[in-house]
């Protein structure tokens, strides 16, 4: 519970949050997931400690590389279909630590 009013201080205005993103461990990830999708598979890359912008390259290349849509959400990049070896080749080529992970 944060603190509304103070006789002190007056009208106390919240702290504006700046959304930061969690700093992994150094390892890229890649999971297929089909929940909440109606069946259709998704790979997604986590673990990419990059920028906006970077991640959009990086997002638009292995959209090149598989031959599918993809997008970008919450600073995971998710790539439609299972692609995860063309995405784990990709990656590795460029220098990233991979892992594939879950189903």
């Amino acid at each position: 519970m944060s603190l509304v009013y103070s006789t002190d201080l007056g009208r106390i205005k919240p702290e504006e949050k700046v959304e930061q993103r969690p700093k992994g461990d150094g390892v890229v990830r890649i999971q297929r997931q089909t929940k909440g999708r109606k069946g259709k598979g998704v790979c997604i890359v986590t673990g990419l400690d990059l920028n906006d912008t970077e991640l959009k390259l990086i997002a638009a290349e292995l959209k090149k590389v598989c031959g599918c849509g993809g997008s970008i959400k919450e600073g995971t990049v998710e790539i439609q279909g299972d692609n995860r070896d063309k995405i784990k080749a990709h990656l590795e080529k460029k220098g990233h630590t991979v892992k594939l992970s879950g189903g």
